[in-house]
This record gives structure tokens, C-alpha cells and sequence, in this order.
């Protein structure tokens, strides 16, 4: 299934776009798309059934903005350096274990809002990602296959990072990620039982028209359930948790110079293979 939340921010209501592309009302089968949805499996086939025997309405799409596929995030846990080819443009060791940072969920927003370049920035970059949404929740996983079983489904995420406040100005990587809406996600938020294998997704990103990224999940260095296994030997991941998995070669801060950071007026697009399109116009804060 493709879930997904439409209408204002902070009053979306969910939805659920069928396989024939119509947008389809889910406010009278359940409340909204969240953790507790995702681990209540009885609800989760209440829609099944529902679009199956035609009894969701449709909805008009015209205007309609798209929110985050997923409300009341608990902890957005992000994993840098994760793509060979990124690792190698950015001059970097390919890590031993995985490098675990967070976001705040307050930084995530809906897939075509504006995204805002902090005030003094000079380093602002893009990175398209392969989101992880938990469905069941995850303590000491023992294995991938067994983690990959925790994981409700997949979404597109645009890791916005300010790259100076990141790594120039001392302390953690924090400072560079957790800026306001420096985290787009969606449009929907695709079950995992329509993703055959998550290490096959191919992931673009357009600045401008041109393109930026082109790479594939198969390059990550720790695929999605040894992410899922390793992040739950240090913390519980709950229902509505998201992982953030890294992005491929193409960020600016592996471009030559002079890199060709982002700055208000531009208009950057991304996609991952099955997942969906996002589009953010970018403006001073």
C-alpha cells in the first residue's frame, strides 16, 4: 500500500493512493498514519479490505499539498557515510560500523514544502536518502533478516545538511542537520511488502533541472537490516521511528570547487525507484 497524509500543515488527514493512481480517503477507517497504525495489524488490513472492495472514497488531488506520510514521528536516527561511492567522493575511510546521528522529528516536513537555508549559511547540501519506517519494535535484533522484519515500510527522505555548521564548527554533526524543515519525507509511505528488496532501489536528485545524484541502494555499506540490527543493540526503535540510510555520490561537498552549494531560489527534486517524487523550492530564513 501507498500511505500518505494530505491537507494543511499540522491538520493532514490520511489517504491512500490505489494502484490506479487515485487518492482515496482513509479518515473513515482509521484516525491517521502513525506509529500506532503501523504496529496494529488488524487496522493495517481494515484498509486492505476497504480499498480491495471499493469502499474508500476519492478524493480531488487538484491543490491538495501532500504532508509527511507518517505523523508523531518518535526519533528520526540517521546513518552517515553509508554508500561506498559516497565515502570515496568525500575522500572518507569506509566506516567500520555504522555512524549514528539524529534529527529531530520537528525537522521533518511534507515532500513539495519549502525548505529554508539557515541564516548565515554558506554550505547548504542536498542528499537524497532511503527513509526506514519501524512497524513492530526493535530491542536486541539478533540478525538483518530477522530486523528487516520490524520494518513497516520505505519512503523517500531529503537529508538537508548544512555542511560548515556540520563539520567546521566544532562538537557533532548535529549543528549542520537538525536545521528547521531540513527534512522532507514522502510522498507516501510505501508498505515494505511492496518493496521486493530494499538493496535494489535506484535514488535521483535534480538541482535546478540537473542532475545531481544517480545511485543504487546496492552500494550502501550496510544494507537496511544490518542498520535495523546494529541501531537496535544501542537504543529501542518503536513504531513510527524513521532511519535516515545515506546517500550516494553527488553532494556538493564532493563536487570541485567552487561547490555548488544551494542557495534560496533554487529548486531541487528527488526520487527513489517505486517510492515517489519530492520537489522543494528553497528560501532564506
Amino acid at each position: 500500500m501507498k500511505l500518505l497524509r494530505v491537507g494543511t500543515a499540522g491538520a493532514e488527514t490520511p489517504a491512500l493512493l490505489d494502484a490506479e493512481g487515485i487518492l482515496r480517503d482513509l479518515s473513515g477507517v482509521v484516525p491517521d498514519i502513525d506509529g500506532a497504525l503501523l504496529a496494529d495489524e488488524a487496522a493495517l488490513q481494515r484498509i486492505r479490505t476497504a480499498a480491495e472492495a471499493g469502499e474508500l472514497p476519492a478524493l480531488d488531488a487538484t491543490g491538495l499539498r501532500v504532508g509527511p506520510p507518517l505523523a508523531r514521528i518518535g526519533k528520526v536516527v540517521c546513518i552517515g557515510l553509508n554508500y561506498h561511492d559516497h565515502a570515496r567522493e568525500t575522500g572518507a575511510e569506509p566506516p567500520a560500523e555504522p555512524v549514528i546521528f539524529f534529527k529531530a522529528a520537528d525537522t521533518v516536513v511534507g515532500p513539495n514544502d519549502m525548505v529554508l537555508v539557515p541564516r548565515g549559511s554558506r554550505k547548504t547540501d542536498w542528499e537524497v536518502e532511503l527513509a526506514v519506517v519501524i512497524g513492530r519494535t526493535a530491542r536486541y535484533v539478533e540478525s538483518a533478516q530477522a530486523a528487516l522484519g520490524h520494518v513497516a515500510g520505505y519512503a523517500v527522505a531529503h537529508d538537508v545538511s548544512e555542511r560548515e555548521f556540520q563539520i567546521e564548527r566544532g562538537g557533532t554533526w548535529d549543528k549542520g542537520k537538525n536545521c528547521e524543515t531540513f527534512n522532507p519525507l514522502g510522498p507516501w509511505l510505501v508498505t515494505a511488502d511492496e518493496v521486493a528488496d530494499p538493496q535494489d532501489l535506484s535514488l535521483k536528485l535534480w538541482v535546478n533541472g540537473e542532475l545531481k545524484q544517480d545511485g543504487t541502494t546496492a552500494e550502501q555499506i550496510f544494507p537496511v537490516g544490518e542498520v535495523v540490527r546494529y541501531v537496535s543493540q544501542f537504543m529501542t526503535l518503536y513504531p513510527g521511528d524513521v532511519i535516515n540510510t545515506g546517500t550516494p555520490a553527488g553532494v556538493a561537498m564532493g563536487a570541485p570547487e567552487p561547490k555548488p552549494y544551494l542557495r534560496a531560489g533554487d529548486v531541487v527534486e528527488l526520487e527513489i525507484e517505486g517510492l515517489g517524487r519530492q520537489r522543494q523550492e528553497f528560501k532564506d530564513a
